[in-house]
């Protein structure tokens, strides 16, 4: 049974507390900052180190079982198997680059893959009397013995000496963390989706940058302590704030100081992430002694705690309780929680239907006759109705695969991340063969501007759907024709991977001075990508099983990091590596110099945005009906459910 708190402070304690989360989940992100250390002390070609970065997108973005379980379960066991995951994983790493182990057994990586599967399968069933007796957990569960068996196979075959399933192990504690703040905060500030999600999100995709700011001041950019810091750090952090992040009541949208916390949290993760940036470049262009180090990173834990001004001050000056309403969840509604059995709380609904008759009716006018007639049947004791959802009602993921607008996004998705962490995991050699000398500053600019996509994706997505009804936005009816004036968030998406295809384009051509800008531009798409998916598959597919639809349509990063990373990017390196340098690719000094390393590999990616930029055209007309009937009033309305 989960839990929940009641109040009007406990929501933003736990966002305080989820944005720590955030940071530590975006361990993944930190791949760049001990790759090369992979190279030289275990001898691997671009191609494996490649293989490895997939790995690292595979571990993060394959969270189909905690999106199960966090509908069963509450928050703080996502954390735990979180922890353990970090703990196990990143300590099998720090084993192999610390020369601690040399030679990774067979049978050491089969324990610790056991290991781990048997806590994420079994420990929530240790934690509560009911099972998940559906086809959905079977599923899930013998796919993943599938998928890690096959992982053994591939390990085996290239020689990668079990550092690439321990990397996954590693890397899939973000998918514990990340299902379990967001699917949590995402139900605790539903009038706030865009919002929330921009925040959250961004916070994830500054984690890179906090960790090069840990690297380079705390730990002088040691590999080896800077993994056994993820191994043993990480765990801790989650230790401590997982009874923090928890489900609660959420308030009900009229409190006037609410927007302004909004603005609090998103100014001051503006400000830490100019703060880190600034003093990342200070690193790198004068000498920074130790005990001005530790200030500077003591001044970043003092922003990041920033969010957590806010619950202080609620505690000292609390708002007036009749201007602030505290509402529990919706009976039936796409924001319905699966509590479990005696919740006592507050039962008012959520968030009001719209009253709107000639909206919704102009919505579902095409089944019409047919439920007249099931209604008549219905009445005569005949049949008990049933319908399938319709868009911006809670699907199941069953049902969601029905829908080709489900496949429309995931489509696009996986366009936008798949091509941005291509660049992403191979930023360091792309900085190499372009002639920088330190690649340290192109990693904190890809994450500043990774996480100033991220954020502002969710506030402009927001705006746009809410805002845009008091008249501001009048381009909006030419565009569509239609006499609303209502933007879906997924406008973001085509706008952004048009920018991505200039980006490329720079990159392709290697002009003098164009490399910073190129960076810029798609850490900023890239992280838009996240911040617009997240509330628009809340909003189409509704938020009772929005925890595994999220996380299904997280694996467009895996596998577009399969494809353009590993297998495209990682054999055009090589490839050309081995014209410069007559074939031999097994010395780890061995770099590739010159625009040739990934010019073709631009020029691709480029062609594919293409592609991905005229998928999100057709998603955003489909699906603009649907944003009509949900923001028909200028702010969110719950759809009809669809059972009667």
């Amino acid at each position: 049974m989960v839990t929940v708190k009641v109040g009007s402070r406990p929501p933003w304690v736990g966002l305080g507390a989820a944005v720590w989360v955030q940071i530590a989940g975006g361990n993944a992100g930190s791949f760049a900052l001990y790759s090369h250390s992979l190279k030289s002390v275990l001898g691997f070609t671009q191609q494996q180190l490649t293989m490895i970065g997939v790995a690292n997108d595979i571990g993060e973005n394959v969270g189909l079982l905690p999106g199960i379980v966090c509908n069963k379960f509450p928050p703080w066991l996502l954390l735990l198997i979180g922890a353990l995951c970090c703990f196990l994983g990143y300590g099998v790493v720090w084993l192999a680059v610390s020369k601690t182990v040399l030679y990774m057994p067979y049978w050491i990586v089969s324990v610790l893959v056991d290991l781990v599967i048997s806590l994420s399968l079994y420990l929530p069933f240790l934690c509560s009397s009911t099972v998940l007796r559906n086809l959905n957990s079977i599923l899930v569960a013998s796919s993943i013995g599938v998928i890690f068996n096959a992982t053994m196979l591939w390990k085996a075959i290239s020689r990668l000496h079990g550092l690439w399933i321990a990397f996954c192990i590693a890397t899939n504690s973000s998918a514990w963390m990340g299902t379990a703040v967001l699917v949590t905060n995402m139900r605790n500030f539903p009038l706030s989706r865009g919002t929330v999600a921009g925040i959250l999100k961004g916070y994830g995709g500054l984690s890179a940058a906090v960790y090069t700011e840990i690297c380079a001041l705390a730990l002088k950019n040691s590999s080896s302590k800077f993994l056994l810091f993820l191994a043993v750090g990480i765990p801790a952090l989650c230790l401590a704030l997982m009874y923090l992040v928890r489900p609660c009541t959420p308030a009900s949208g009229e409190d006037s100081s609410e927007h302004g916390h909004f603005i609090f949290v998103i100014t001051a993760s503006v400000v830490l992430g100019i703060y880190i940036l600034a003093t990342t470049v200070l690193n790198d262009v004068l000498f920074i002694s130790d005990a001005v180090s530790y200030a500077l990173l003591a001044i970043m834990v003092v922003f990041l705690l920033a969010p957590l001004a806010i619950p202080i001050k609620m505690t000292f000056y609390p708002s007036n309780p009749q201007k602030s309403g505290v509402l529990a969840r919706p009976s039936s509604s796409s924001d319905q929680l699966n509590l479990g059995e005696g919740i006592t709380d507050k039962t008012e609904p959520l968030l009001t239907p719209s009253s709107s008759a000639a909206q919704l009716g102009s919505f579902y006018e095409g089944d019409a006759g047919s439920d007249i007639d099931i209604l008549l049947a219905v009445g005569e004791g005949a049949v008990k109705k049933k319908r399938r959802p319709k868009r911006g009602e809670d699907f199941s993921l069953i049902q969601a695969f029905m829908k080709a607008d489900f496949w429309l996004l995931f489509l696009v998705y996986f366009v936008g991340v798949g091509t941005g962490v291509t660049v992403l995991n191979n930023l360091a050699q792309i900085g190499v063969a372009a002639g920088a000398h330190d690649t340290t500053i192109l990693l904190s600019l890809f994450s500043f501007c990774n996480f100033l996509g991220r954020l502002s994706g969710g506030a402009v997505s927001e705006h746009l759907v809410s805002i845009s009804y008091r008249g501001s936005l009048k381009l909006a009816i030419p565009l569509y024709g239609s006499k609303t004036r209502t933007i879906p968030r997924t406008i973001l998406m085509t706008c952004t991977q048009i920018t991505m295809i200039v980006a490329y384009l720079l990159f392709a051509s290697s002009l003098d001075g164009t490399l910073h800008a190129a960076i810029a531009l798609l850490g900023i798409c890239y992280g838009v990508q996240f911040s617009v998916l997240v509330p628009t598959a809340s909003e189409l597919f509704g938020l009772k099983n929005f925890g595994l639809i999220f996380n299904f349509m997280s694996l467009g990063n895996p596998l577009g990091a399969l494809l353009f990373s590993g297998w495209l990017a990682g054999y055009v390196y090589d490839k050309e590596a081995a014209k410069q340098h007559g074939f031999n690719l097994f010395q780890s000094t061995v770099s590739c110099l010159g625009p040739n390393c990934f010019r073709l590999t631009f020029l691709i990616l480029a062609g594919v945005c293409c592609v991905g930029t005229l998928l999100s055209i057709i998603l955003t007309i489909r699906i603009r009906p649907v944003y009509q009937m949900l923001y028909s009033g200028g702010s969110f309305r719950v759809p009809p459910t669809s059972s009667h």
